[in-house]
């Protein structure tokens, strides 16, 4: 069942599925890509996860970790159509990875574990996919596992990600017996043995049941979609192209999920899921033209060779060799050769070779069209988020938001003589991954790395060692503290007034400082109410880039600030001596001496963690949370063998470092955990160091 990979393509746009697979940590993720790469012969091994065999996972940490780590974009062809595969992480601390993927994907495939079902990090990541409108099918995977059950795994789809599950495929067998599956649409039985899947009429025993279930399919169908309510209302059943039309129709527009089962550690599923594939998920075509700005104004880009060239810069990989930068191509057409434009720098590149992408394997090609993802040789600087464009016609196209990093560590070359490639080293890392960052401490004159998590500077500090050599110390991680208004003060007057020979300064200022509404806001808003022109417009935004050059460095111990709302209420200017600059340095001395009067507090980063627990150490793991200082908000006990529970608790980061490693103690190897950021709340007093 094996396709040829080098089968003609159809139209390109239209033949062409961009598409991401999504999940939980330890859901099947990467051996479904694997899989796909097998059987449409872009590999001609299987590759395995436990074996560290790979081909997305090509970067040795990844290998050992068993987790992925660096979006990858690997290109395969099936049923004549192109599929580029963008692997992504599903480990929170690589939140941004998936983020930057989102935003470049047409469609998703989401894998769950028959035996969990929805998990938290998969709903994090849906909710995301939502927000970037992104179409979705789903696969329940490891149907041959003991416990696992499709119907209650696709009960938890519906009930935790508020969608309608459009269930598509009966298994075959359960558990270790599970061997293939009915598909609904046509009413064949889809069986796997060793390598080769036979089609073949519904067993007997299950005709009735499947029956059943394609009834309840129509239905669903029928209610979101008006043609297929036609057709159910006017005949006996609906057909199977209308069915796959509608499903296609509902898939679009996020009203329904195709829901498909297997399990891709057996090879089981997989054919039908790649069908799925090309058979719901959008081509380029099918999704909105993307929006940009061209000088100042929003226009639309839609997705065509002939239109001038727009791309957006996905990741890039910075290797000794030279840089590596993939690209999604949304209108126009790059050529070898070629000159584009970094909109956000204003700088012009030149693109050197183009490069379909397999993992780590690469063909050339001699162009890429709207619609494409491929990799580049040749760009010097430009970042991830980047917007590269036709010289002759820019457009800026909306970077994805990169987040504040909350975890920070002292870096330091072991030898006096490795301080230099260190730095190198690390400008090369913050290159590729825009969520890392490494400044130099004004007090300490340490080198400081910051990034999600603790797991994510690991992962940076481990990629350094190994591809560098260098022997690196590192120091204990430091979570990012933030400084808060609790009670403000009005009518703080400060006057800015500088004589010293030519030109003088005069700026007069008074500010009004309180907590921005809302419980946790974070954040800063600034406003006036100078009436009369006291204050003259520009010098207004003049006190207002001020009072932003004050937020840096708060009262309590130079960090941060955030949460306040500053209002100018009054002021007077000089008809010589008043400038910006004048403004602009009042605006931040007065909000630095409003700080000081006012009543301040520490905020920590806190995130909210979800242990997955055997039941006989949920004692012990509750209590250690509590002395973490955690907040236990749910626990759960999870059906199936082995009496899990899922345990919920809002805890400060500074406490989990080190946490997987007690978990682990605690529970036999047995207990797992998942975080998410939950913002930050106060901290205890004496945690300004």
């Amino acid at each position: 069942m094996r396709t040829n990979p080098h089968h003609h393509l159809t139209e390109p746009l239209t033949g062409l599925r961009n598409l991401g697979i999504l999940a939980h940590v330890d859901a099947g993720k990467t051996t479904v890509t694997e899989r796909i790469l097998y059987l449409t012969g872009a590999t001609y091994k299987r590759g395995e996860v436990h074996e560290g065999t790979t081909v997305t996972d090509f970067d040795s940490q990844e290998r050992d970790r068993g987790i992925t780590i660096f979006a990858a974009v690997v290109s395969c062809a099936w049923d004549g159509h192109r599929i580029n595969l963008i692997d992504t992480p599903g480990h929170v601390d690589f939140s941004d990875e998936v983020e930057r993927s989102l935003r470049v994907l047409d469609g998703a495939v989401a894998v769950f574990d028959a035996v969990a079902g929805v998990e938290p990090q998969s709903e994090s990541v849906w909710r995301r996919a939502d927000r970037h409108g992104v179409p979705r099918i789903a696969f329940v995977n490891k149907l041959d596992r003991a416990g696992a059950d499709l119907d209650t795994a696709v009960e938890s789809i519906r009930e935790r990600l508020h969608v309608t599950p459009l269930v598509v495929q009966l298994p075959i067998g359960r558990e270790d017996g599970f061997t293939g599956v009915v598909d609904l649409l046509t009413m064949r039985s889809l069986v796997w043995a060793g390598d080769s899947m036979a089609e073949g009429p519904v067993p007997g025993s299950l005709l009735e049941e499947a029956r059943r279930r394609r009834r309840l399919l129509e239905e669903t169908v029928a209610e979101l979609h008006p043609t297929a309510l036609e057709e159910f209302c006017a005949e006996p059943e609906i057909s199977a192209p209308t069915l796959t039309a509608a499903l296609r129709d509902l898939t679009r527009t996020g009203e329904g999920v195709v829901v498909l089962c297997g399990s891709a550690y057996r090879d089981r599923g997989i054919e039908p899921l790649l069908d799925a594939i090309v058979a719901y998920l959008p081509s380029p075509l099918d999704v909105p033209p993307v929006r940009g700005l061209q000088d100042g104004v929003e226009v639309a880009r839609a997705a065509d060779p002939e239109a001038p060239f727009a791309a957006l810069v996905v990741k890039v990989n910075a290797t000794a060799t030279g840089r590596l930068t993939y690209l999604r191509v949304y209108s126009g057409t790059a050529r070898k050769g070629d000159t584009v434009l970094d909109a956000g720098a204003g700088r012009t590149e030149r693109i050197g070779r183009i490069l379909r992408v397999r993992a780590e394997r690469h063909t050339e090609v001699e162009r890429a069209v709207a619609g494409d993802i491929v990799a580049v040789v040749g760009l010097k600087a430009a970042r991830p988020g980047a917007t590269l464009c036709a010289p002759a016609a820019p457009l800026l196209l909306e970077p994805p938001v990169v987040a504040d990093p909350v975890v920070s560590v002292a870096v330091e070359a072991r030898r006096s003589t490795d301080a230099e490639r260190l730095a190198t080293a690390l400008a090369r890392l913050v290159e590729e991954d825009p969520s890392l960052a490494v400044r130099t401490d004004s007090e300490t004159g340490q080198t400081v790395l910051s990034g999600m998590g603790e797991l994510h500077l690991e992962v940076a500090v481990e990629k350094i060692r190994r591809d560098r050599g260098l022997d690196i110390g590192v120091g204990r991680p430091q979570v990012a503290l933030r400084e808060t208004v609790v009670r403000g003060v009005s009518g703080l007057l400060y006057r800015h007034v500088k004589q010293d020979g030519g030109a003088g300064q005069y700026a007069h200022v008074v500010l009004d400082v309180r907590p921005l509404d809302g419980d946790g806001a974070t954040g800063f808003a600034f406003g006036s109410t100078v009436v009369g022109g006291r204050v003259p417009r520009e010098y207004v935004r003049a006190v207002e880039a001020g009072c932003r050059d004050a937020l840096a460095d708060g009262p309590l111990g130079g960090h941060p600030v955030t949460g306040l709302r500053v209002t100018l209420t009054d002021g007077a200017t000089h008809a010589k001596d008043s400038s910006e600059l004048a403004f602009r340095t009042a605006g931040r001395f007065a909000l630095r001496e409003a700080l000081r009067a006012c009543a301040m507090v520490l905020l920590e980063p806190v995130v909210e963690v979800t242990a997955t627990v055997p039941e006989d150490a949920v004692g012990g793991v509750l209590g250690d949370l509590a002395a973490r200082r955690g907040r236990v908000s749910g626990s759960a006990a999870r059906t199936g063998p082995g009496g899990m529970v899922v345990i919920t608790a809002t805890v400060p980061l500074a406490e989990l470092f080190g946490y997987a490693t007690r978990l682990r103690s605690r529970t036999q190897g047995r207990g797992t955990f998942t975080t998410r950021p939950a913002g930050y709340a106060p901290a205890p007093s004496g945690a300004a160091g």
